[in-house]
């Protein structure tokens, strides 16, 4: 908490945003604002980077992990080819977050055009929840099938299977001829979401070479951003077209990343894992050797992962014999894991990324920018900011550790939002042009503090902390969460902020706080350990020494191992997680 604290202080210290202010005041025209935001956002990124950087430096020196002293030193994701072949696969499996991110920002960016907005009638504000709200609809229709087809015809047959109904539902978004046919599109595009949103993060995270499994994983949930840049460009550039391809044209282009998945996603290598579940020991030692040893079967990376996997699987067949849904709450360790994975889910919807993300562009006309150009560039350049932050805290992960990310996003975003909270009310009672002008600026301070760990980590962390027999219906319960969330702000926000203002804020601002302690006491540090060291962490000394022990070779002669077995179990202890 020291270094959290330390680095929190530098942060809000720093010169930056000292600039941020002084700039803003010195403003008095939503363009130039921009432009000024601009500057001292490349400001705030230099020196809030150079920070995490530095710390990242320091924390990393403590955890090594179990499996590096076998790691070939001179093996790097740039200069191997089965690597980069392997890391290209990946992308494949990411892009699946840039299909989310694309419909979210694409819905932020239609609000703002005139063309959108006429042809269906200028929505009220229970038809724009309705409208935003329904593919989280589509989704919970799916989320009871999602974790039988991950584990039954594999990750990445299921990856397929929705990417087909994406492409579908794209058509007939692009082709409504009303409201009800894209309403309609709309819910058959989170029904087919749902199933490459489950299976694709797993896939990435079982078949990622050890080292870069955590900044690969957290990657999926960054490149979010990425789809709302595309969307929000896309949506700028079509909105001079007099017609109404000024919205089909984004609707349209939102089905194909699905489409790239639907033709290449057959030559994906399946996760060595599920090979093991279904008793194809031999085609997951085959796919383990091939990526990660060059096709050596024999190497000690390789032996070590396979025996560990193999362990851990074996462990849960003898606990668990029914892995049905009551199998997630079923033991204290399981509870534990529960807890935290619903209450993340949760914070990463219910902490004021939703105004942001669906009705920016009811903030900016509330603050006098109307202007539609103006809207839609400040989203663009919003969507840029989010990227960069969101990537790079998944490349610090492994650095810096979960629990100082968490802590540093949650308290910073308070500290933003509260911001934001004091601008907004300042304009809205006294209606001083310099607090919409700070109310933008923290807009993108918040989306900061965000993005360094409530983007990037709430998918690594739900994945890497649940074993193999609860992954996929525990990473359902995750997504469905959000679900839930996602379709409360969609509906309540346009009608919140349409009656109580600035006042709405207020109710983000307390519950924020209550994130922050959830976080400190619940959070366990899980850096650096692989899926199933991980995982063992919540069941107790048995599990470790099974999985562990499973996975070493030569453990007996090995003071490495030994040393390892022990740090594990020092983590398990200084964790703090309270039995259920």
């Amino acid at each position: 908490m020291d270094e959290t604290q330390d680095s929190l202080r530098t942060l809000l210290n720093s010169q930056y945003l000292h600039s941020i202010f002084l700039n803003l005041l010195r403003t008095s025209h939503a363009g130039s604002e921009i432009l000024y935001i601009c500057i001292s956002s490349l400001n705030a990124a230099y020196y809030t980077a150079e920070i995490l950087i530095m710390v990242g430096g320091i924390v990393a020196a403590e955890t090594q992990s179990g499996f590096t002293h076998l790691l070939d030193p001179n093996k790097k994701w740039f200069n191997n080819k089965r690597l980069i072949t392997l890391n290209a696969w990946i992308v494949l499996l990411l892009i699946t977050s840039c299909t989310n991110g694309y419909d979210g920002s694409m819905m932020n960016s239609l609000q703002s055009l005139p063309q959108w907005k006429d042809y269906f009638n200028h929505p009220s504000p229970s038809q724009l929840g309705l409208l935003n709200a329904i593919q989280n609809i589509g989704s919970l229709a799916a989320y009871p099938f999602a974790p039988y087809l991950s584990d039954g015809i594999g990750r990445r047959r299921t990856v397929i299977f929705g990417a087909s109904i994406m492409c579908f539902a794209a058509i007939i978004q692009a082709a409504a001829q009303s409201v009800g046919m894209f309403i309609g599109a709309r819910f058959l595009i989170g029904f087919g979401l749902t199933f490459p949103a489950n299976a694709a993060p797993m896939l990435v995270s079982e078949i990622s070479y050890p080292p870069y499994r955590a900044p690969l994983t957290a990657a999926y949930n960054s490149l979010w951003n990425l789809g709302a840049i595309i969307a929000a460009w896309t949506t700028f550039g079509t909105f001079r077209i007099a017609s109404t391809w000024a919205w089909r044209t984004p609707s349209a282009l939102q089905g194909l990343p699905s489409v790239l998945q639907i033709f290449l996603a057959w030559f994906l290598p399946e996760s060595p894992r599920w090979l093991v579940s279904k008793g194809r020991d031999d085609q997951a030692l085959k796919t383990l050797a091939y990526y990660h040893a060059d096709g050596n079967p024999n190497d000690p990376l390789v032996q070590y992962e396979f025996n560990e996997i193999k362990a851990a699987i074996e462990f849960d067949r003898n606990v668990v014999a029914n892995v049905g849904w009551k199998s997630l709450f079923s033991t204290p360790g399981n509870r534990k894991r529960m807890r935290i994975i619903v209450a993340i889910a949760v914070f990463s919807q219910w902490s004021g990324n939703g105004i942001a993300s669906y009705y920016l562009n009811q903030i900016l006309t509330d603050i006098d920018i109307t202007d539609p150009t103006v809207q839609l560039l400040i989203n663009g350049i919003l969507t840029i900011w989010s990227l960069f932050w969101a990537l790079l805290a998944s490349g610090l992960i492994d650095r810096l550790g979960r629990r100082f990310l968490f802590l540093s996003s949650t308290i910073g975003v308070l500290f933003a939002w509260i911001a934001q909270t004091v601008s907004f009310a300042v304009f809205w009672e006294h209606g001083i042009p310099a607090a919409a002008h700070s109310l933008i600026a923290f807009i993108f301070l918040f989306s900061a503090f965000y993005g360094l760990a409530l983007s990037p980590l709430i998918v690594v962390y739900t994945v890497e902390i649940l074993p193999y027999h609860l992954r996929a219906k525990g990473f359902t319960v995750f997504n469905f969460t959000i679900s839930l969330a996602l379709i409360f702000n969609q509906y309540t926000n346009p009608i919140a902020l349409g009656r109580l203002a600035w006042k709405y804020y207020i109710i983000y601002c307390c519950w924020i706080a209550f994130e922050i302690v959830f976080l400190y006491i619940y959070v366990v540090e899980t850096k650096n350990l692989t899926l199933e060291e991980t995982a063992a962490l919540f069941d107790g000394k048995e599990a470790i020494e099974e999985i562990t022990g499973n996975g070493r070779i030569d453990l007996t002669e090995s003071e490495k191992d030994v040393a390892r077995y022990t740090e594990i179990e020092d983590i398990r202890q200084d964790s703090s997680i309270k039995e259920a």
